[in-house]
């Protein structure tokens, strides 16, 4: 069987379809290896030139090995987007194999416009509210807390009044009047040493809000995903370091912490990048103009 250890050396295009071929993607074509370039599945080929004329431009053994394993992703979910975290969760782990540039356009793929977009700013809302929703928060307050959230990751801008009703929308879920109102004390989930709370998850969304806004006006470029993959993988070692205490500290959350498969790590690999992103968006604004209390550091 043709596998990806089959492959030993750089290859043209011509190449990575008879790569494809031969795993049995008989679908795949040149144009279609054009397409996935433009969208950061695969990097842009090496150019190649000689005293007369050139030779056709080669793609590298991981490349050429990177194709393979998107086409057995595919299989799975045949959407760019989806496969574009690939790539992407390959750039923040390792060096050598996916260059910042094909990350920077695999990023922009998972992003997406309009439905897609609004798609990824759901998504986030929804895994957040799944993660500090109290079980006797009603429909309609968690209605708002995924509506709020879903217009401020579609690019909606955050006002004084919006982060008011943001704020109002948070508590509804996590602090429900029900619970909280009458003992006046207030909700933190999650570890000691780093607990959840209101104004942790109004962060939180002001992360993601802001992250998903600048890739949609086209302003993340290498210099900032540069900076945002160290503090990302910095994090993750902390995190792996400490998981096992801080899933015994985390009482109801403790599902959170449990130890990420491989699939999990690769299929997560947008949503972590947007939120590191987004925090180091917010950080780096907070030190130019001043502290902030609208974002917890």
């Amino acid at each position: 069987m043709y596998t990806w250890e089959s492959i030993t050396g750089p290859g043209t295009i011509d190449d990575l379809v008879a790569d494809a071929h031969a795993a049995g993607h008989p679908d795949m074509t040149v144009r279609r290896i054009h397409d996935w370039i433009a969208k950061g599945l695969l990097d842009q080929p090496r150019l190649r030139t000689r005293r007369r004329g050139s030779d056709k431009a080669e793609h590298n053994v991981k490349q050429r090995r990177l194709l393979l394993l998107l086409l057995d992703k595919r299989q799975q979910a045949a959407h760019l987007s989806t496969l574009a975290q690939m790539p992407l969760a390959m750039w923040l782990w390792w060096d050598g194999y996916v260059p910042t540039r094909q990350a920077q356009r695999a990023w922009v793929t998972w992003v997406g416009r309009g439905r897609r977009s609004q798609e990824v700013a759901r998504e986030g809302a929804l895994g957040l509210l799944q993660q500090v929703g109290h079980q006797l928060a009603t429909e309609t307050a968690r209605a708002r807390f995924v509506r709020i959230i879903t217009e401020l990751g579609n690019g909606k801008t955050l006002t004084v009044r919006g982060r008011a009703e943001l704020l109002d929308a948070v508590r509804d879920v996590m602090e429900p009047d029900t619970v909280f109102a009458a003992s006046g004390l207030v909700r933190a989930l999650g570890p000691a040493q780093t607990p959840m709370t209101v104004e942790t998850v109004i962060g939180y969304v002001e992360a993601l809000s802001t992250a998903l806004g600048r890739t949609l006006e086209g302003k993340v470029d290498a210099a900032l995903l540069e900076r945002a993959r160290p503090v990302h993988r910095a994090s993750m070692t902390d995190y792996l370091a400490e998981r096992g205490n801080l899933a015994t500290e985390a009482g109801q959350l403790a599902d959170l912490f449990h130890e990420p498969s491989l699939q999990e790590q690769f299929d997560q690999a947008g949503r972590q990048l947007l939120l590191v992103l987004g925090m180091e968006l917010v950080h780096r604004r907070t030190r130019s103009h001043g502290p902030s209390t609208a974002i917890p550091v």
